[in-house]
């Protein structure tokens, strides 16, 4: 099995593997599993860990970021 980091290219004993769709990928830590896969907010651009908000094939991390981009009905929890 490979075991080098997609990301840093750290060779790891240890690797995450994620399978997403048909592609397996190999990272070191979640945190390069986040900077290579999590999506980005298309008004901030901060990668999105949690749940985040979709409309009309845009992501957003936040009710704000949505409504900053013309977004209207989206909450955040209250």
């Amino acid at each position: 099995m490979e075991h080098v980091c997609e990301v840093c290219g750290n060779d790891y004993d240890k690797p995450i593997q994620v399978l997403q769709g048909e592609e397996t990928h190999v990272f070191d830590s979640f945190e390069c599993a986040i900077h290579a896969l999590a999506p980005r907010c298309s008004h901030c651009g901060c990668r999105i860990v949690g749940h985040g908000m979709e409309t009309d094939g845009r992501v957003f991390c936040c009710a704000h970021c949505a409504t900053e981009s013309g977004i209207t009905g989206m909450s955040d929890r209250i």
